[in-house]
């Protein structure tokens, strides 16, 4: 059976037609405007009108960065468009011609059941997924199931409390784990250090070449052998690797995937998180270590996810 999945963002939209396999079969693209919600009504419409005309489509899953209730309709809250007990299936349904499915998630939900039924976790049963960005999202498989919570907003794990009263997040509170496992932590922590310790920043200002020193900055300048860049990820990773631990202390993943765009780092990035994981485990030496591996679906993952589970 075929589905269309619709990975929404703040100013665009991608969509695919995905089969079971999880293999995207055609393309498309549309704009959207975060402040005005029907516009991203219309947009997933349009998106099916051009899809379907190709394809027979049985399903439509739309993957929504916010808080998704738990019948997987109504975006509670969302922090970057207006969406606010938005109920999206009904409207979105109501601009259909065709009876189809629909089905609202989470987009780090989605992005993590790609990763869980097709990319990096595919052999396994427990699984933790990070997608390192602007925040810290994330997704949970445990035991072969995605974990939503009694309302939906479960893994959530970017907003866990890491550093009582440390740096206020968008959320509303203080010392939130995205504060510090994130893309915006690196550019904010090297911002600091290009102040702090000019002498090293050569490289970085090099990069950024009169403008505000940005995370790929860092990774290319650490790929290059730069020594600030290699600690400022390095920091980035130990933020992951404790972090993680913690959420295996609840649930014992058996493999933590990293995606965002700081997984080009590689193993910059992916050795210091291994290390600060086994060194903050409870009990270690005494069980096993979850494994850490970058994701393998990129861009394509909240569009393959949100079709696949639109057809559960």
């Amino acid at each position: 059976m075929h589905a269309i999945g619709v990975d929404i963002g703040g100013t665009k939209i991608a969509a695919g037609v995905v089969d079971e396999n999880g293999k995207i079969l055609a393309r498309t693209l549309g704009a959207t405007e975060p402040s005005d919600p029907a516009s991203i009504d219309r947009a997933v419409s349009d998106v099916y009108a051009e899809l379907s005309a190709q394809f027979e489509v049985a399903a439509i899953g739309v993957a929504a960065a916010g808080f998704v209730n738990a019948d997987r309709s109504t975006v509670l809250f969302a922090p970057n468009i207006a969406w606010r007990d938005y109920p999206l299936r009904e409207n979105v349904r109501a601009l259909l011609t065709d009876d189809v499915r629909v089905v609202v998630e989470n987009d780090a939900n989605a992005a993590g059941w790609a990763e869980f039924r097709f990319g990096a976790g595919r052999d396994v049963d427990d699984m933790l997924l990070l997608t390192v960005g602007t925040g810290l999202g994330g997704a949970i498989v445990i035991g072969g199931n995605l974990v939503r919570g009694a309302w939906g907003v479960a893994a959530e794990v970017g907003h866990m409390r890491v550093v009582p009263h440390g740096h206020i997040c968008g959320c509303g509170n203080e010392g939130c784990w995205e504060q510090y496992a994130s893309g915006s932590a690196l550019e904010r922590d090297a911002r600091a250090a290009i102040i702090k310790h000019p002498e090293r920043a050569g490289r970085l200002l090099e990069l950024a070449d009169g403008d505000l020193v940005e995370g790929s900055h860092v990774t290319s300048a650490a790929k290059g052998g730069d020594p600030l860049a290699i600690e400022l990820l390095a920091e980035l990773g130990r933020w992951i690797g404790e972090g993680s631990a913690s959420v295996a202390a609840l649930l014992d993943p058996a493999l933590v995937v990293i995606g965002g765009g700081v997984g080009a780092a590689g193993e910059l990035l992916l050795g210091p998180a291994r290390y600060a994981y086994a060194h903050s485990l409870s009990a270690r030496g005494y069980r096993p270590f979850a494994q850490f591996r970058l994701a393998a679906m990129g861009n394509d993952a909240g569009i393959v996810g949100a079709a696949d589970l639109a057809r559960i």
